[in-house]
């Protein structure tokens, strides 16, 4: 795989996440980005390491980041950000539309 894309949704996520921490703890923040990151430029050298989540999208994987999910597929040979949201949260309702 050559690169990664954020999607507008994860782009979205990201801002409200990078906000929690401006707020809370700008430190955390800073380090929550920079292994975000990470792990974004990971995924383009080992795609297929994320879990699969195939009872919400058959093409959805993920990889944890904290207590969140940073949720991808894989298009072509490109990495595409779909989402990034806490592991907490009810994933089928929020994958379902």
């Amino acid at each position: 795989m050559s690169q990664f894309l954020i999607a507008l949704e994860a782009s979205r996520d990201l801002a409200e996440i990078v906000e929690y921490f401006q707020i809370h703890n700008l430190d955390a923040g800073d380090r929550f980005v920079a292994a975000f990151n990470q792990k974004c430029k990971y995924l383009t050298q080992f795609p297929q390491i994320g879990k699969r989540y195939p009872e919400l999208n058959p093409t959805l994987r993920g990889i944890t980041l904290d207590n969140y999910i940073v949720f991808y597929q894989i298009i072509e040979d490109e990495i595409v950000i779909t989402r990034i949201v806490s592991a907490y949260r009810d994933l089928e309702s929020l994958f379902s539309v």
